[in-house]
């Protein structure tokens, strides 16, 4: 009985890193044509009205990168929590938390300017899942039930703030922002230092939320059947309600879905929901398949699932070091290219001017590259976290 619960187990956690690992491998397109695509600087992907379907796919694809990743993150803090008194549950994820956000801004901000004066500091998901974390460590001393209930009044509820006006006040409408309808939104700190708040937190706080609530599906002794069951029937109702709201256009979207006389048009408009905060729509877009590949990954192992998982099973690192290796190969590509040195100076990534660039082809070459170089420091590091104990491990 004891080796069926561990096979089970096993399993578990195998679809969990193999969705994560999933969407670590499509995060690095979007970084790599952030980097590389000539329009990446100048132009929308997701604008229909001057997109390509190629173009539209390659940046729409990647929108399941950071929901899923904060979603995951909130499930693996339930799973992390089990078999621990609330106080160390509390303490373990206010010290993470804490530790996300020096990151985002010392060691990610960095890897993504390569500005050692930090003169554009960036916040993004890592930013989004460290402030979130640190509220899940308040609040998980309640229920898993009471944690997920907040999560989805943080999910549906959130774009409501769309609907009214925003505060006159200058302090008020910064601190709005930050928590809820951030989209680009850049503070000064100084005349030539300022902070992108790219992720509002309490959008993402919902997420986190929702995937620590359903975590109770993977306890252990849980029922397979009944977990997958779960899964298939959440999947299918987020991606339904996705579709429904669409189609009203009415509410879950701070910018209403246009309408062309244009098939094709119409069909891009139609996904193109917004991330900058995520709204309702863009989360049930999301999620809903996410959910369903959770649901189908449970007992598959293959070659494909072995490579994912990998990945999946070190995401902090993968995550980190693809920002680095991508910046390298800019500067490289940058001197390569003849550009000159008084062209290093940009806002906000240096070494990348606005009109420098390569067709997607190329963008995509460059990616798989990053990702197939990444697979063997993943893999010792992956060793190395499963035959070691330091207590830093735990925090990367």
């Amino acid at each position: 009985m004891m080796n069926a619960d561990r096979t089970t187990l096993s399993k578990r956690i195998l679809s969990i890193d193999i969705l994560r690992g999933l969407v670590m491998i499509i995060m690095a397109l979007d970084h790599t044509r952030d980097f590389f695509h000539v329009g990446a600087m100048t132009g929308d992907p997701l604008n229909p009205d001057t997109t390509t379907g190629m173009l539209f796919f390659t940046r729409w694809i990647t929108h399941f990168c950071a929901p899923t990743f904060v979603f995951l993150s909130g499930l693996s803090a339930y799973l992390s929590a089990q078999n621990k008194t609330p106080s160390a549950v509390s303490a373990f994820l206010l010290k993470r938390g804490l530790w996300l956000v020096f990151i985002e801004i010392v060691i990610i901000s960095l890897g993504l300017t390569f500005n050692p004066m930090y003169n554009f500091i960036i916040l993004q998901v890592i930013w989004a899942i460290g402030c979130s974390m640190i509220l899940l460590g308040l609040a998980s001393r309640l229920s898993h039930k009471s944690v997920l209930i907040i999560g989805l009044v943080l999910v549906f509820g959130h774009n409501l703030f769309n609907l009214f006006p925003a505060p006159s006040n200058e302090t008020g409408g910064l601190i709005l922002k930050i928590f809820f309808t951030a989209s680009g939104t850049v503070v000064p700190l100084s005349n030539n230092h300022f902070v992108g708040v790219f992720y509002a937190i309490l959008p993402w706080t919902g997420v986190m939320f929702v995937g620590y609530g359903i975590g109770a599906w993977y306890k252990k002794g849980y029922i397979e059947v009944q977990r997958k069951r779960n899964l298939l029937i959440l999947g299918s109702l987020t991606v339904l309600l996705f579709v429904a709201l669409r189609l009203i256009n009415v509410y879950g979207d701070p910018v209403p879905r246009k309408e062309y006389h244009d098939v094709f048009k119409n069909l891009l408009s139609f996904f193109n929901v917004n991330k900058y905060p995520p709204s309702l729509q863009y989360v049930s877009m999301t999620l809903g398949p996410a959910i369903l590949i959770l649901a189908f990954t449970e007992n598959i192992s293959n070659w494909f699932t072995k490579i994912t998982s990998l990945y999946g099973a070190v995401p902090f690192f993968y995550y980190v070091l693809h920002f680095y290796l991508l910046h390298t190969i800019l500067v490289v590509v940058f001197f390569a290219t003849g550009h000159s040195t008084k062209e290093i100076v940009q806002i906000p990534f240096l070494f990348r001017p606005p009109t420098f660039g390569f067709s997607l082809p190329i963008v995509y070459l460059i990616w798989l590259f990053v990702v197939a170089s990444l697979y063997l420091p993943c893999r010792w590091f992956k060793k190395y976290k499963e035959t070691h104990q330091q207590w830093w491990l735990r925090y990367v």
